[in-house]
């Protein structure tokens, strides 16, 4: 089973449809498919060069029979966003974007399929971590429904700032709230940079209001365009505008400085005990077969291991993953714990 990392366009031109898929649906053959979680469409190969992307090359396996029909990865986001996932398969994929309710419709459509190893999905910290406190009526397990494969990366957020309108330090930020309860955009309802917004009010005594928009993109124009005062934001995503010196970077929730971004304090260094980070992961529907979970497990983990891989995320603000698929279970089964107390005591609703 060849590896080999890759990087290009999303473009129509070069595609092939399959029949069958949703009209939503895009298919490649022998073409990578270009996503990114939380966020806006990456349309330009100048673009998935300079991401955080995660390269996940898998040529066809040679022998047994799996697979044998094109393999449906389900992204329960609309095109875009966050993290960069490419992926090279020697067998037709198909990529279909399912965004809605958090991340929880197209997580739910592969809880519910076939468990032969031919439909995955990007797991998330929204679709299940977030989503099973959030959503009171969710048809799915966040453990049981799935069988966990891959811990593909992680990513710090944000805090970022109109540089013209918006606070110059959380200092800043925490007196105008005293005043007068400021506004802060994140990518929707449900996601990881809501509940940071939700954690952050707490620790500031007053709850922040939360404006949600569709996607990382809006969120960020509007605060480039001062509609917004701040938002919350995933590294990945906000980079290239911080660089930019379109927005004003604030506050990292990581342990420590971000290398590449050392000149911005963490939250903790600021009096805010809040250290957390949004994660994507690869799953599929409970019952797989451990030969095909064990296979695509050690595949992703090998390239994740490369060092230039590791470098050209670091650059970018994202973490590559390294934990196989017993180790991404009890993640999942932690950050369950850590993040439902936080749903429930905000009283946070879809909005």
């Amino acid at each position: 089973l060849g590896l080999r990392y890759v990087s290009f366009r999303w473009d129509t031109a070069v595609s092939r449809r399959l029949p069958g898929p949703a009209p939503h649906a895009r298919t490649w053959q022998h073409q990578d498919i270009l996503h990114r979680g939380e966020g806006e469409t990456v349309t330009t190969r100048r673009a998935a060069l300079a991401s955080p992307a995660l390269f996940l090359a898998t040529a066809a396996i040679a022998q047994g029979r799996w697979p044998s029909q094109p393999i449906r990865l389900v992204v329960p986001f609309a095109p875009g966003g966050t993290t960069d996932l490419i992926a090279r398969l020697g067998q037709p994929v198909i990529v279909e974007n399912r965004p809605g309710a958090g991340a929880t419709l197209g997580s739910q459509l592969v809880a519910q399929a076939a468990a032969d190893g031919h439909m995955l999905v990007l797991s998330n910290i929204a679709s299940h971590a977030i989503a099973p406190a959030l959503y009171p009526n969710l048809r799915y397990d966040a453990l049981r429904d799935f069988t966990h494969i891959a811990l593909l990366t992680t990513n710090p957020s944000v805090v970022v700032a109109n540089p013209r309108s918006g606070p110059d330090s959380m200092a800043e930020l925490a007196r105008r709230h005293r005043e007068r309860a400021l506004d802060m955009a994140s990518s929707g309802a449900g996601s990881s940079n809501h509940m940071l917004i939700v954690r952050l009010g707490q620790l500031l005594g007053r709850e922040l209001n939360h404006v949600p928009f569709r996607g990382a993109g809006p969120a960020m124009t509007a605060v480039i365009g001062g509609q917004v005062p701040l938002m919350s934001d995933s590294l990945p995503s906000a980079a290239s505008h911080i660089r930019q010196g379109s927005v004003r970077a604030l506050a990292m929730s990581s342990e420590e400085r971000h290398p590449a971004f050392p000149e911005v304090p963490t939250l903790r260094e600021q009096g805010l005990d809040l250290v957390t980070s949004s994660w994507f992961g690869l799953s599929g529907p409970a019952r797989m077969a451990d030969a095909i979970v064990e296979r695509i497990s050690a595949e992703v983990l090998g390239v994740l291991a490369q060092g230039d891989i590791q470098a050209r995320f670091a650059e970018f603000g994202g973490t590559a993953g390294h934990m196989n698929a017993a180790e991404y279970t009890a993640f999942v089964a932690a950050e369950l714990a850590r993040w439902g107390p936080v749903v429930r005591e905000s009283g946070a609703q879809p909005d």
